[in-house]
């Protein structure tokens, strides 16, 4: 099959890369994976066939994981495309990868639509820093304009909501989980939510 062994050949360039990148030999490698200088060649040559119970210590010893090792190589995931939601006046990059550590979720924001009327509020703290643009933050009973350059940072229990003001505004956001589902998830009944 193909793609096996395409697989089988990326881990096998992993493994050189790895420890060419630390200046290691066969000898040093081996020492640390407890294999064989020989073995480690035949892998590396494709000589021999790659065995679960030797990428494990490999792994280890060049200071990576089973996944990363084995990871797809399709650079599917290297181009990350804009979704652009007219209804909400939005263009998202997500720039975080799933189960990323924390639960926070990078995102650029290109914002067309003025600020809401309606307020919302969810629970723990949004951050972003204005990139192009001028993002009128409501928070509360304030008012507030942020400028290319600035940033903001804030309770998400206090009602608020967020447009561009002027044109289009660029952010780049920090969003937990509740802030994700609230400014990156669907809008609910049609309605923008900042």
């Amino acid at each position: 099959m193909k793609q096996d062994g395409d697989l089988d050949s990326l881990v096998r360039q992993r493994l050189r890369g790895l420890r060419l990148a630390r200046g290691w030999s066969l000898d040093d490698l081996a020492a640390r994976s407890y294999l064989s200088p020989s073995t480690l060649s035949r892998i590396e040559t494709g000589h021999r066939r790659i065995a679960l119970d030797q990428l494990a210590p490999l792994a280890r010893a060049l200071g990576t994981t089973l996944d990363q090792l084995v990871e797809s190589g399709d650079d599917g995931d290297v181009v990350i495309r804009p979704h652009r939601d007219e209804a909400r006046g939005m263009t998202t990059w997500l720039l975080s990868r799933e189960h990323t550590p924390h639960g926070v979720t990078v995102a650029k924001l290109r914002i067309t639509r003025p600020v809401p009327a309606d307020l919302r509020v969810h629970p723990g703290r949004d951050w972003f820093t204005v990139l192009s643009g001028t993002i009128v933050l409501r928070l509360g009973e304030r008012t507030i304009r942020v400028r290319t350059g600035e940033a903001a940072e804030f309770s998400t229990m206090v009602p608020h909501a967020f447009g561009a003001e002027e044109g289009a505004a660029e952010v780049l956001c920090i969003l937990d989980h509740d802030g994700e589902r609230t400014h990156l998830g669907p809008a609910r009944d049609g309605t923008a939510e900042a």
